[in-house]
């Protein structure tokens, strides 16, 4: 199933397992422009309780298979499985376990209120007005903007908007969150936020959390797992961020940029690929 040299030693799980929240195995799809997506080479994998990221350049599928995970799109040829179930063939036996973040948030905020978009999903699924207003009022506070309750979703900022979305999201308390570009417009405090949030969801409640992100530098701080997709779909790499980035010639071939504390590294003659900077200090301290 994998013939990339540089895999041939990481600890890639092939599946399916038993654990899997979510599944693709060479996945075809075809647009109807024509253009073709075939998500082979590995297999992907996403566990309870991991984060899991994907790495690639524009063109290289990670769309596709997240709307795969979604049911948006269903493949030509392949496996996709998502709780157990074919997403594009059983969405509503798992849609109240999948939350949802779209790159573009603005398509999420359809609501007169922060807090009727947030109850949007719940509503739908039929749950009754105490336990809607309940679990809205508690996701506002877990995100810190329970101040905002009452505003325009089209009145806040950029970065308010996309903290907004991810409470829709979360507000189900699903198993699988499923995010495009999570941290895109966030201030750094912000951002902060989310990934202690993400990273606590994941550790205390065992959420999965499938994401693409163009956040290298930070990925030590995101992710648990990360896949890496060229061009076409063909997923190359996959690994903890520390295997992943041991490869820079894969990454490069990717045109995925190592980490700048990596790079950095790399072009000192260093075998060490550190991706914080406390893991920096220590490399440069043993040497």
């Amino acid at each position: 199933m994998n013939d990339c040299p540089a895999c041939e030693n990481h600890l890639h799980r092939h599946g399916p397992h038993a654990d899997d929240v979510a599944y693709v195995s060479c996945v075809s799809h075809h647009y109807p422009d024509g253009t073709a997506v075939t998500l082979c080479g590995l297999d992907f994998c996403a566990h309870a309780g991991e984060r899991t990221v994907l790495l690639g350049p524009n063109g290289s599928g990670k769309t596709t298979l997240l709307s795969h995970l979604l049911g948006l799109l269903r493949a030509d040829e392949g496996t996709v499985r998502v709780l157990g179930a074919d997403p594009s063939r059983e969405w509503r036996r798992i849609r109240e376990s999948v939350g949802v973040m779209l790159q573009q948030v603005d398509a999420q905020l359809i609501m007169p209120t922060v807090a009727d978009d947030v109850a949007f999903s719940p509503r739908q699924y039929g749950w009754d007005d105490a336990r809607v207003n309940a679990a809205v009022r508690d996701v506002l506070q877990l995100l810190q903007i329970d101040d905002l309750a009452q505003r325009s979703p089209q009145s806040l900022s950029g970065g308010q908007k996309r903290k907004v979305a991810l409470a829709g999201a979360l507000v189900c308390r699903p198993r699988l969150l499923v995010l495009d570009e999570p941290f895109e417009g966030l201030d750094p405090a912000a951002r902060g936020q989310i990934v202690e949030l993400l990273a606590q969801l994941s550790r205390d409640e065992g959420v999965s959390v499938v994401m693409s992100t163009h956040d290298i530098d930070a990925l030590a701080e995101t992710a648990d797992y990360c896949y890496v997709l060229q061009t076409g779909g063909r997923i190359v790499l996959a690994g903890t961020p520390a295997q992943v980035f041991d490869h820079p010639d894969v990454l490069r071939a990717s045109n995925i940029r190592p980490p700048i504390l990596s790079e950095l590294f790399e072009r000192l003659g260093s075998s060490a690929r550190p991706l914080t900077i406390d893991r920096a200090v220590s490399a440069l301290q043993q040497e």
